[in-house]
């Protein structure tokens, strides 16, 4: 009895110092992971603001009264595929250049937090993206606001706000779910597919452009929260807000599930863009080249 005592004792003090140092230890991981992948996290802002920039920007450019654009195209489709081309072009260039390659291209939480459930990005890391996605989209707003003048906010535009359609608020919960699916099954079979993967920001591109044409009379098309909420902050506009959050990453989640049963297998990485030498700060499978292209691998890079 005495062994069996002081044998539960022991363990018990154990427990409590554990719980005790276990907020150091979260804490340690936390400032470890800002420590070494900070120059990701401001990429990461630096894209979607970015991305927010041209969106705010060109809207501006098709809706605004004032705008001899928006006299030329009197049709609101043929301004869509316009949009549509533009902003497809947006996404393709962010993806490519050094900052995307580096960062893997995200600038999406929903997409961020997907690979996360699939075991490709640490908690810290998916954390921080995040915090950096909705830093620079509120950024990127505020920036063209200024650079605009404020014209921006006039009601035919107000920042580029993604609302729902007339169809309601179903419609454009069931938009968002489908199209964000769409989205991140693509990504993740051209990424894993050795002919295709160096195509994956064209494929991505190039659905922007098609729902931005196609899908926005439903949701305002966003599939991604933190695009959302920029124009929603600035505007002061919170309707449906919720739709933008939870629809997307139902959707990509969703389509983790349909790519993991379909492949039996994890995806590579986190990248939208492999065929790169830029350091990978994800978690990917112990080759030493990646489509023939020689890759730094996450130990390294850390």
């Amino acid at each position: 009895m005495d062994e069996i005592g002081k044998s539960a004792t022991t363990s018990g003090v154990d427990v409590r110092r554990l719980r005790k140092m276990l907020p150091w230890y979260i804490a340690v991981n936390a400032l470890t992971s800002l420590r070494l992948h900070w120059p990701e996290y401001l990429m990461e802002a630096g894209e979607l603001g970015l991305y927010m920039f041209f969106a705010c920007a060109l809207a501006t450019l098709l809706q605004h009264p004032g705008s001899p654009v928006r006299h030329f195209i009197d049709s609101s489709l043929a301004r869509r595929a316009l949009y549509g081309l533009a902003m497809g072009s947006t996404v393709i260039g962010i993806v490519l250049t050094p900052w995307g390659k580096q960062s893997g291209g995200h600038f999406n939480p929903a997409i961020t937090f997907t690979f996360y459930r699939l075991g490709k990005v640490d908690l810290w890391d998916a954390f921080f993206y995040a915090t950096a996605q909705f830093s620079g989209a509120i950024c990127g707003v505020a920036i063209t606001a200024y650079v605009l003048r404020g014209t921006p906010g006039n009601s035919a535009v107000r920042y580029a706000v993604t609302v729902p359609g007339v169809y309601g608020n179903a419609a454009a919960f069931i938009g968002e779910l489908a199209i964000s699916f769409v989205l991140m099954i693509t990504i993740l079979f051209v990424t894993n597919d050795k002919r295709l993967a160096r195509y994956t920001p064209y494929f991505v591109g190039a659905l922007y452009a098609i729902y931005i044409a196609l899908e926005t009379p439903l949701s305002g098309m966003s599939m991604n929260p933190a695009r959302t909420f920029g124009s929603a902050l600035r505007a002061g506009y919170w309707h449906a807000i919720w739709i933008y959050f939870i629809a997307p990453t139902l959707g990509m989640f969703c389509a983790a599930e349909v790519f993991l049963r379909a492949r039996g297998a994890l995806p590579y990485c986190a990248k939208l863009h492999h065929a790169n030498n830029k350091r990978c700060i994800f978690h990917h499978a112990p080759q030493e080249f990646l489509f023939g292209v020689k890759t730094i691998d996450s130990e390294k890079a850390s």
